[in-house]
């Protein structure tokens, strides 16, 4: 069921991934590791559809869903170390069009950090295609926020494409799309892509047993129901969560029933909140890049001090969209959370690791403590409960072996 190599230090990630795969609890998968510039660990197994027709392949390009926002963090980083974009800057003085009913004052870091308010379309989001990206921009520039921006923390999960890709087209001219391939994956020979060709197209694992985006909460919802003296803060957060039923606005389900991560309309867009697809070679390489001083094969990525600046906490929630969880956030990363590896509906991000997790499960971070990068990719959505459970598995099976 497994191909690729394994440095003997790492069989039990072999192990875990076989087993997986052999149960049927993953359909294919690929799992990378790069530590200190090396890559110690390239495996991918299973099949690339649900009939089982065709096996997983070392180039097999997957859809990572929100690990996205983590490669555009990545960008938003680099221009900043240009010095193109500051981040307590009001989004206005690059969007003017934006600063309007109530978003007048909204910064450039609540866009980084899912603080702006915006996590969802107030008036249903528009019917159109996913290559229609002005269609989506104006929608969002004209309405009001649902609360008061840089007040909370409310995921983006969806409109995170439009807010942070329409501020960078602004400012650096080109797309997240576009910019990712001219200065980061063709220099730094990444296959990584937001928006895909024909020939890329061809190279795709199809997304199984995908479920509608609001389905996938904790099945606790009960909790509404549960006075507020019975709860400790983490419940009462997550009480106040599912009545304010922000997580519907933002895990809006009609688009993907009918054009779903499946289609060309969906492969071909640029959508740098969650269509990225790549491989976990070429995410564990970017990630590992940036964890052994941003530099490899005589290029600067971007400077050590920008990239430690991108990954300190700037948010903690707790966040109004998933459940009142308290998620760090820095410049589009996902920080440290979930340490004590207790439940697998979020993954696990030891200290000093930044990066991000897709809700289909995969899930890819960098770690300049231990010169660390790394990637578990996917294509069969787990019930929201075991969303990360592989992945899981898999990061504490590596930490200990590296400890």
């Amino acid at each position: 069921m497994i191909k690729g190599h394994c440095d003997k230090e790492f069989l039990e990630l072999k192990n875990i991934l076989e087993n997986q795969l052999i149960t049927n609890y993953e359909l294919g998968a690929s799992i990378a590791v790069e530590l200190d510039g090396k890559e110690v660990v390239n495996l991918y197994g299973g099949y690339k559809d649900e009939n089982k027709n065709h096996e997983w392949e070392k180039d097999t390009l997957v859809n990572v869903f929100s690990v996205t926002k983590a490669v555009s963090g990545i960008c938003i980083s680099k221009i900043i170390d240009d010095g193109l974009l500051d981040v307590n800057n009001k989004v206005s003085d690059y969007w003017p069009e934006y600063g309007c009913n109530g978003k007048e004052n909204t910064k450039v870091i609540d866009f980084l950090t899912h603080r702006a308010g915006m996590f969802g379309f107030k008036n249903g989001i528009p019917k159109a295609s996913w290559n229609d990206w002005d269609i989506y921009v104006n929608a969002l520039e004209k309405q009001s926020p649902y609360i008061v921006p840089g007040s909370s923390q409310g995921y983006h999960a969806v409109t995170f494409a439009w807010l942070v890709g329409e501020l960078f087209k602004r400012v650096e001219g080109r797309t997240i799309g576009k910019y990712f391939k001219d200065e980061i994956a063709e220099p730094y020979k990444i296959d990584f892509h937001i928006g895909l060709n024909p020939e890329q197209i061809n190279r795709c694992a199809s997304i199984a047993s995908f479920d509608r985006l609001d389905s996938i909460k904790p099945p606790i919802d009960f909790i509404k129901y549960v006075p507020n003296f019975f709860l400790n803060e983490e419940l009462r957060n997550l009480k106040q969560s599912f009545q304010s039923k922000h997580f519907l606005e933002a895990f809006m389900p009609e688009p993907f029933t009918d054009n779903g991560p499946n289609s060309i309309d969906y492969r071909t867009a640029e959508l740098p909140a969650g269509n990225g697809h790549g491989t976990a070679s070429s995410l564990a390489k970017l990630f590992g890049i940036l964890s052994t001083g941003c530099y490899r094969d005589n290029l600067t990525l971007m400077s050590e001090k920008t990239l430690e600046d991108a990954t300190r906490v700037y948010s903690s929630g707790p966040d109004s969209v998933l459940f009142g969880v308290k998620l760090n956030f820095g410049y589009c990363f996902m920080l440290e959370g979930n340490k004590k590896s207790n439940v697998n509906f979020a993954p696990i991000f030891y200290k000093g690791t930044f990066g991000h997790a897709g809700i289909g499960g995969s899930v890819a971070f960098g770690d300049r403590k231990n010169k660390l990068g790394y990637s578990f990719v996917c294509n069969k959505q787990q019930k929201s409960s075991n969303l990360y459970k592989t992945s899981n598995m898999l990061t504490k099976a590596l930490y200990d072996s590296i400890n």
